[in-house]
């Protein structure tokens, strides 16, 4: 699910910290050949995205620029995951793709 709002990210992560589920948070650049490419594999492989019992969710550099600062991200891509109360930021992007199980 792709976010275009700064708010929609903030109630998202609200309700995240109110019950305490497992998230992921994918930033990307619209312009990155990298991130391009992941996206394709997500959107190819939604079926499988879907059936994962964590969320994950979209954000680009572009709408919401603002949000990269939340968790001091400054490479694209980069996920985000929050598990436990723990948050966890990855940038490597054979780790991204193991991640998402891609």
């Amino acid at each position: 699910m792709s976010l275009e709002k700064e708010n929609d990210l903030n109630k998202i992560l609200r309700s995240q910290k109110a019950r305490g589920h497992s998230i992921h948070i994918l930033f990307h650049s619209l312009w990155d050949n990298n991130s391009i490419k992941l996206l394709e594999q997500v959107k190819k492989n939604s079926t499988d995205s879907m059936q994962r019992k964590d969320p994950l969710y979209g954000v680009d550099s572009f709408n919401m620029p603002h949000s990269f600062v939340i968790f001091g991200t400054t490479k694209s891509p980069a996920l985000v995951s929050i598990e436990r109360g723990r948050v966890v930021v990855e940038d490597y992007l054979a780790r991204i793709y193991k991640k998402l199980r891609i």
